[in-house]
Order: C-alpha cells, then sequence, then structure tokens
C-alpha cells in the first residue's frame, strides 16, 4: 500500500482551490484530512472518496470499484472508500464537488 509523495501531492494540489487539505501517513497508506475529519484514502497511487447511500451511486455510474487494502493476501473490501474516476481526479473543480460530498459523508459519520 505504498503511497508516492508525487501522487499524495498531486492529489492535494488538485484540492487545492477547494481549501486546506492535510495528509497523514498511515500503514503505508495515507489519509486525507480537511478541517481534522479523514475524508479520502490513498493506496498504492490510487485515491479514493469516502461514500455512503447519498453518493455511492455517483461512484458506480463511474465504474469505481470500492477500496480494497489487501488484494493480495485478504480479500477484503471497505465499502465506505471508492475510487475517484480518473476524470474526476483530473478536473479540479469537479474533484473539488465529489470532495464535498465525501467530506460532509465522513462529517455525518464522525458526529
Amino acid at each position: 500500500m505504498a503511497v508516492s509523495d508525487e501522487f499524495a501531492e498531486y492529489v492535494v494540489e488538485q484540492l487545492s482551490s477547494w481549501g486546506e487539505v492535510s495528509i497523514r501517513r498511515m500503514f503505508g497508506g495515507a489519509g486525507l484530512y480537511r478541517e481534522g475529519t479523514m475524508f479520502a484514502v490513498i493506496a498504492d497511487d490510487v485515491a479514493y472518496l469516502k461514500v455512503d447511500d447519498s453518493n455511492r451511486d455517483d461512484f458506480l455510474r463511474a465504474g469505481s470499484a470500492p477500496f480494497e487494502p489487501y488484494p493480495d493476501k485478504i480479500k477484503t473490501t471497505i465499502r465506505t472508500y471508492y475510487e475517484i474516476p480518473a476524470d474526476v481526479l483530473e478536473d479540479p473543480d469537479e474533484l473539488a464537488q465529489w470532495a464535498e460530498r465525501s467530506w460532509l459523508v465522513a462529517r455525518r459519520r464522525k458526529k
């Protein structure tokens, strides 16, 4: 679950117009935080956003897959995070909209 500095910095840069995002490294991956709330993870240079019933269908329509932290060892799928579609990741304005919804999901779950 390695995360390259270049990819992590790219994702944060893509989100820079949305607000201040910080990275916390953990277990070989990284969590992305805004205002103390984790709304995304990066693993193996793939970025995932937090989902629930309010935004999961957007990811499914885009063909995104859920986060699998150990695909080669244990078949564990974490269905609360889905891969950010490539076209969304490349468009800072659209990424900001998707990130905002995921951040709100994470804030609701935190309460």
